[in-house]
């Protein structure tokens, strides 16, 4: 009981770590459709270099592949910004899950983190998650990487495991999540995801079902196609009606009731049975979120720990001065105050001491939820976005035009909001063709250096032609990419002036022979 009540108050450990990773930044916002400065599309290496993001120097080596474009998109936290389209969905998600779930003592049953940072080891963002060293979505041609060892995390599910470690057992994590990608109205290097985690007791399993204290949640048996080999059939059927019904309940929130809903059975490494929800919006089957029953590894204690430092200041109403950092070495079990524990002020006021003690409490139960079975579900915020406000292309979502922006400046979130387009103006079309090189030539190189040069003017880009020479055997590829600026009509010398840099681009950093 002494555990379980501690676990719950746990929200409040782990908003250190929020407080911990996210670093106060100004940012500087790339223009739509400026011309990258000189040097912008430069190899980012060199010997002994390195890449200042969010307050941090990373050295760089052979994994480093991020480009400018995307770093000056690293910070901005559209989810964050107040009558944004994603801040809306968020708070309305937000909204749902404090109303629903309440704990014990009448506070919000799930805690919600949205200022965690997007920079990520790479143990956290697979390992952690039970995702083979040889799975393909490690590669480094679908991800952006600092260096070998950090990244920008591809999903919210990178921080699962320091919180779980922390202690919680139900939380919210919103978050931008960087994978690189094609190029169409769908598709954007950056975008914004929201995941929640919760696990059960036996006792929170069972309560008010029949014979319920004869129930088990854990068992030795062998894995199926319908749960994993440590849990019970009866066990996973009640999580995963949970979730369905959790799940059900937030789209008749968001889309309104009498939705059509069907569940696809999938596969995701770190949930067993997993499952994706499909609902039919305006006559079609859109799928709108994946989930299932969290990998019993991953709940509990037995993966590689880490470190994670936490710092804080005064916690209460008038401020004491007080502030300290904590350091939490998961791999030896131990937690020390660090050299950089400070007093402003000659004395701390008792909320704060207090708090202090409840933080080491609550990281010595915090080793894990080996009597704990959960789920875990999660979606994109631009997804729904673009379905529940009708809004046509993912590009929108970064434009600071105020005809667009003031669109969601609601007074109440549920109200309804139809996107008015803004004026379409005429596309302007170049194709680009070259010969590859013998190897090393990855697709998404080259989108990214097509985002890098034309940056949020290029709407699309489609491989129109694939061609292999019967003598030489070498392959052409032929790509049409389509301008079209968002606020105003482009003029073909500005984007004669993009695809020339852009043809010089390819040829001097993919190593294509160009056939222009």
């Amino acid at each position: 009981m002494v555990a379980s009540a501690l676990r719950r108050g746990a929200h409040a450990y782990v908003y250190l770590v929020s407080k911990a990773s996210h670093i106060s930044r100004g940012h500087q916002h790339q223009a739509w459709g400026s011309r990258p400065a000189a040097g912008e599309c430069a190899a980012q290496r060199a010997p002994g270099s390195v890449v200042e993001l969010l307050g941090t120097s990373y050295p760089q080596d052979d994994y480093s592949n991020l480009t400018r474009k995307v770093l000056t998109r690293v910070g901005r936290n559209l989810h964050n910004q107040q009558h944004h389209p994603l801040w809306l969905i968020k708070e309305r998600v937000k909204e749902h899950f404090y109303k629903q779930y309440v704990g014990r003592f009448g506070t919000p049953l799930f805690s919600v983190y949205d200022s965690l940072s997007p920079v990520v080891t790479t143990w956290q963002n697979f390992d952690s998650l039970l995702i083979p060293a040889d799975h393909p979505s490690r590669k480094k041609g679908d991800n952006y990487y600092l260096n070998r060892t950090h990244m920008l995390r591809a999903h919210t599910s990178a921080h699962q495991w320091d919180l779980l470690h922390a202690g919680l057992d139900a939380f919210l994590v919103v978050g931008d999540v960087y994978r690189r990608d094609q190029i169409d109205s769908q598709h954007y290097p950056i975008f914004h995801q929201l995941e929640a985690v919760r696990l059960f007791s036996k006792h929170e399993l069972f309560a008010g079902i029949k014979d319920g204290e004869n129930l088990q949640l854990f068992e030795q048996s062998s894995r199926s196609a319908h749960k994993q080999e440590t849990h019970t059939m009866e066990a996973v059927k009640f999580v995963e009606f949970d979730l369905k019904q959790t799940l059900t309940r937030l789209v008749a929130h968001l889309f309104g009731d009498g939705l059509e809903i069907r569940w696809v059975d999938c596969y995701f490494p770190f949930t067993h049975p997993s499952f994706e929800m499909e609902i039919n919006f305006h006559g079609e089957w859109l799928e709108v979120l994946g989930c299932g029953v969290m990998e019993q590894q991953l709940v509990n204690s037995d993966l590689e720990k880490g470190i994670i430092i936490l710092t804080t200041g005064h916690l209460g109403g008038q401020r004491c001065g007080f502030g300290f950092s904590l350091v939490l070495d998961q791999r030896k079990g131990s937690i020390s105050l660090s050299p950089e524990l400070r007093f402003h002020t000659e004395q701390a006021c008792s909320w704060c001491v207090s708090f202090l003690r409840l933080v080491f409490i609550l990281t010595f139960y915090s080793a894990g939820a080996q009597d704990r079975i959960g789920w875990a579900f999660g979606l994109g915020l631009e997804r729904l976005a673009m379905i529940l406000y009708d809004i046509p292309d993912i590009r929108l979502f970064w434009s600071e035009d105020e005809r667009f922006l003031k669109q969601f400046r609601v007074s109440n979130m549920n109200q309804k909001v139809k996107f008015q387009p803004l004026s379409k103006y005429p596309p302007m079309i170049n194709d680009i063709s070259f010969w590859l090189p013998s190897e090393n030539y990855a697709e998404n190189d080259f989108y990214d250096l097509v985002r890098t040069i034309g940056g949020d003017l290029v709407e699309k880009v489609d491989l129109i032609d694939k061609f292999e020479h019967p003598k030489t055997h070498k392959t052409s590829h032929c790509y049409r990419i389509t301008y079209r600026h968002m606020e105003r009509t482009l003029s073909q010398r500005e984007v004669r002036h993009i695809h020339q840099a852009l043809q010089e681009a390819v040829v001097q950093r993919l190593g294509v022979e160009g056939r222009f």
